[in-house]
């Protein structure tokens, strides 16, 4: 069973999240059923195949969260070395094609949210960024065209 690395913060939330599907959404949608149900012939009831379309969806995302959750390794990023960047890190760059400063954190997958600054493990910037040092410049190929990266800063808060 492969395990799914998570910052502290980010297992904290999606088991928020899960919460609120179980405790909220659920029973909202269980309640949407109902309601459809009530009113009559179900072969042509638009508003309870949505429900039980929606059902679904919200089911196998519990699903989803619950198998993730389960196999979380949780990294606490301040007791790591800030020689490298390494998962779970803030790292501030100089874009050279924008020519701004940014700073990332390198998160799990289901944590990220590049609007908060915090890239997938997998993407390509943070894939380019690992296991480099403060000064190293990478060239990372993305979708909007190739840009540099200068390190300027390694830090775990």
């Amino acid at each position: 069973m492969e395990r799914v690395p998570l910052t502290k913060q980010g297992k904290d939330r999606l088991q928020e999240e899960l919460n609120h599907m179980k405790k909220v959404s659920r029973p909202a949608i269980v309640q949407a059923i109902e309601e459809a149900r009530a009113h009559g012939d179900l072969k042509e009831n638009a508003e309870y195949h949505a429900a039980k379309e929606e059902q679904g969806k919200l089911e196998a995302k519990i699903r989803m969260f619950e198998d993730q959750l389960s196999r979380a390794q949780v990294i606490d990023a301040s007791q790591l070395s800030t020689e490298k960047v390494v998962f779970g890190l803030f790292v501030k760059v100089f874009d050279a094609l924008s020519e701004e400063e940014k700073v990332y954190q390198i998160v799990g997958d289901l944590e990220s949210d590049i609007e908060q600054g915090k890239l997938s493990v997998l993407s390509p910037i943070a894939k380019s960024l690992i296991g480099k040092e403060e000064g190293d410049v990478v060239s990372v190929k993305t979708p909007g065209g190739v840009r540099e990266l200068e390190i300027l800063e390694i830090r775990n808060t």
